[in-house]
């Protein structure tokens, strides 16, 4: 097994301790030393997501001297590399702006929704479909990426 992938655990229990470490420390009016838990924990994060970009782009790709398989398998998967590389990168990019649109619109509709909620709560439903509405941008960019994807 990779490394990396054994590592992955360890990652996510060590994320989930020191973020409830932080926040019980930011509870007990330790705002400073939770907030630079975090950043500090945030740094480590950035930095071995850095290493292991330096690592996957300085990969020598596999040669014809391990059973011709693996030569194979590169020589596929790099053949039309231009345009199935625009696609995935058109995308990522669909993805990306989506979900980022869809998090500002659910952060106004959603406090919108809120507020107008306390003041009338029979406007729930008509409030939640106005939300779901902001969501669907996500969904819309999802569907895009994956035609994208498919004519890769």
């Amino acid at each position: 097994m990779n490394p990396w992938f054994a590592s992955l655990p360890l990652v996510l229990v060590l994320t989930v301790v020191i973020t409830i470490g932080a926040v019980v420390l930011m509870r007990r009016r330790r705002r400073r030393a939770g907030v630079r838990a975090l950043l500090g924990f945030n740094a480590v994060l950035m930095g071995g997501a850095l290493a292991l970009l330096v690592a996957a782009l300085n990969a020598v790709p596999a040669t014809a001297g391990d059973g011709g398989a693996a030569a194979t398998a590169v020589a596929a998967a790099t053949d039309g590399s231009d345009s199935s590389g625009a696609a995935l990168l058109g995308a990522a990019i669909a993805v990306a702006g989506s979900s980022i649109g869809a998090a500002i619109a659910v952060a106004y509709t959603g406090s919108a929704a809120l507020a107008a909620m306390s003041e009338r709560p029979e406007i729930f439903g008509r409030a939640m479909v106005v939300v779901g509405l902001a969501e669907g941008i996500a969904i819309y960019g999802l569907i895009i990426s994956i035609i994208l994807i498919g004519q890769a």
